[in-house]
């Protein structure tokens, strides 16, 4: 049975924790990996002078934290996109765009306050249109 797993990062060592786990569930259903890294806006920064500046936009700086997870992991076809708005709505609509059969969500924030404010974790576990698997991202 195989399928699409999507997973969100952040850059953060939880979200890498969410990434090797969504990682191990896809290579186990025999699916692929779908990284989703989310952005409120597309802002540029310039950095250099004169002829020697270059421009980063903040969705290719977003690409560039899912590609940095998913290189050289082989044997499972990875794909990645940053997707601009709020990170839980930004999952719930590639999981639906790509029919995925999985979300991977890391549980950070889901602890004393964090927990009643809200976390991507909830968000995405009251709202996807598949399964939900939150991963243990906490070290202790």
């Amino acid at each position: 049975m195989s399928g699409v797993v999507v997973v969100g990062v952040d850059g953060s060592p939880s979200a890498r924790k969410a990434a090797e786990v969504a990682l191990g569930l896809a290579k186990s259903l025999g699916g692929s990996l779908h990284i989703v890294t989310a952005f409120d806006v597309d802002r540029s920064e310039t950095f250099g002078v004169g002829s020697d500046e270059v421009k980063v936009w903040n969705s290719e700086a977003a690409e560039t934290v899912a590609k940095s997870l998913g290189e050289s992991r082989p044997g499972v076809e990875i794909s990645y996109f940053a997707a601009r708005g709020k990170p839980a709505d930004a999952l719930i609509k590639e999981a639906m765009r790509l029919d995925a059969r999985l979300i991977v969500v890391g549980n950070r924030r889901m602890r004393g306050i964090g927990r009643l404010l809200g976390s991507v974790a909830n968000s995405v576990a009251h709202n996807a249109p598949c399964d939900v698997y939150i991963a243990n991202t906490y070290d202790d």
